[in-house]
């Protein structure tokens, strides 16, 4: 078996890497094998072994009538209860993300 003896260094935003190792500590597996993994993967598929792309979000157009319903009422729930935003917080909001 080859010794292992490089080192990978990566800067991530705590909270993210706090996250990821209390899943990975809950199935038994070190971050350093993970790394591993991921490297031996990346080498024998050539690339990137999962998707890069950005989620899709539904459409009216893709949901049944059900789904479609069951979301509006949501939001309704949400707004008659107060939860959500003042229509010029919620673009400020938005304007900031783009």
């Amino acid at each position: 078996m080859a010794t292992k003896s490089a080192n990978v260094t990566a800067r991530i935003q705590p909270e993210i890497k706090q996250q990821a190792e209390a899943v990975l500590e809950k199935i038994g597996l070190p971050v350093s094998v993970l790394i591993d993994t991921l490297y031996r993967q990346i080498i024998m598929t050539g690339g990137v072994p999962y998707s890069l792309t950005l989620p899709q979000p539904p459409t009216a157009d893709s949901l049944t009538d059900e789904q479609f319903h069951a979301i509006m009422k949501k939001g309704y729930n949400q707004a008659q209860s107060g939860e959500g935003l003042p229509v010029d917080e919620a673009f400020a909001k938005i304007r900031a993300g783009i």
